[in-house]
């Protein structure tokens, strides 16, 4: 989920009466057990196991649905009956927030639909294919080497999050838009106040007031003078100032943000399950499984949000039109019906069909180019670092609680004997 949203502002509004008799769940689950942050609440789990569909009431009062099960999310995600926009759609979180959002800023792909969203997506899709993704591997292994490098002259211990996860897609996205990398860290910012749930309104508005200004200075100077790079060729499309400055944004938080958390996040978990660690140092062949799996398994998006444009049925239960469903990716990627042993990490296991890219028409833009750096990142790291294992306590590792994207703050590693520098 990107953002809040209300209700459906256009026909009859919709009945907070249930469907189905079945009474609705109090509240959507976040709780997870201590000591097992790869693993979903599991309240989410134990609903999942009952109904994959249930009813959700949400905190404005709202009783909508909340899909745990993967055939149940997929379904709803490639159905077009289903709105992704902000506005039709009540929040599943209690954040505080009560008033109704406004629709999806310009260019934020993620909370509009078709047409809009087929003119942007048609413009960029070319961007971002398999093959030009593919063709930037080599500058993927050169960065990769550059602060591996980096982190070898420092010696341990090191914060992985800040030495290598965040500026190797940080440098990639960058580059890919011709943004000015030493301009990251001030846009990293802006975009984690945006991303937090627990930023007040005023700090969320304060956010993207500043993403917008920079991203828009940053336009007009490549109006004026063209550049090489994906928004310098963009200034030539028929894309307004507006639309190409919310485009660029949304893209380069999008680009700085997600790689990093899985990269560090994945690392966590690989960290967390010798036996799957070993396989990976064993046979770095393995690596185009191990990261569709780790994106199965730790899920960083976790949470999708869509609105019923119409009656539809779904897994045998009718969701009417104006209700909103709140969509577990997290619960759905372990999903036992399309995942065996779902809850165990099997870097071998055939993940197709995971959601942690999520599915349909908003099927991340940029996955392409996350494969390439995961792909390189994860056995460059595990290569150059033979003993690389956490430096803390599994338990005391900072978890990115309460965002809507998961991960961790930080990643403490170390190497080398056990007990020595």
């Amino acid at each position: 989920m990107q953002n809040d949203a209300s209700t459906h502002p256009e026909g009859p509004a919709a009945s907070d009466t249930p469907a189905t008799p079945d009474a609705p769940v109090a509240a959507f689950p976040t709780t997870r057990a201590k000591g097992c942050p790869f693993d979903p609440p599991a309240e989410l789990t134990r609903l999942r196991e009952e109904r994959p569909l249930t009813r959700l009431r949400y905190p404005d009062g709202h009783v909508g649905w909340l899909a745990t099960g993967h055939a149940a999310v997929r379904a709803i995600l490639g159905d077009v009956r289903f709105s992704s926009r902000y506005e039709l759609a009540h929040v599943p979180f209690d954040t505080g927030f009560t008033g109704e959002l406004p629709p999806a800023p310009t260019g934020d792909m993620t909370g509009i639909d078709a047409p809009e969203h087929t003119r942007y997506r048609r413009l960029l899709a070319g961007k971002f294919t398999v093959r030009r993704m593919r063709l930037l591997t080599e500058r993927v292994e050169q960065i990769t080497t550059e602060h591996l490098d980096a982190m070898e002259r420092r010696g341990p211990v090191v914060d992985l999050m800040e030495a290598y996860a965040r500026p190797i897609p940080a440098l990639m996205i960058c580059e890919l838009l011709g943004v000015p990398y030493a301009d990251q860290d001030m846009f990293q910012r802006h975009v984690a106040t945006s991303m937090t749930l627990s930023s007040s309104e005023e700090e969320r508005a304060a956010a993207m007031v500043a993403i917008d200004e920079y991203m828009r200075k940053l336009v007009m100077g490549k109006r004026t003078t063209p550049t090489d790079d994906l928004l310098g060729d963009l200034t030539t499309s028929d894309l307004t100032d507006d639309e190409l400055t919310g485009i660029g944004g949304f893209l380069l938080g999008a680009g700085l943000d997600t790689t990093a958390n899985m990269i560090a996040f994945g690392t966590f978990a690989l960290l967390s399950n010798p036996d799957q660690l070993a396989a990976l140092r064993a046979e770095p062949g393995l690596v185009d499984q191990a990261v569709e799996e780790l994106m199965r398994y730790a899920t960083i998006a976790q949470t999708g949000l869509r609105a019923a444009l119409e009656d539809v049925e779904v897994e045998g239960r009718l969701i009417r039109k104006g209700e909103s469903v709140a969509l577990s990716m997290e619960a759905a990627n372990r999903d036992p019906a399309r995942f065996p042993d779902p809850d165990r990490l099997d870097l071998r296991r055939k993940a197709t069909g995971h959601l942690g890219f999520g599915h349909g028409i908003h099927q991340c833009l940029g996955q392409q180019l996350a494969r390439v750096e995961m792909r390189v990142a994860f056995p460059a790291l595990l290569t150059r670092f033979p003993t690389l294992r956490l430096a803390a306590a599994p338990e005391d590792v900072p978890l990115r609680e309460g965002m809507n994207i998961y991960g961790v703050h930080e990643l403490p590693v170390t190497w080398g004997e056990a007990g020595g520098a």
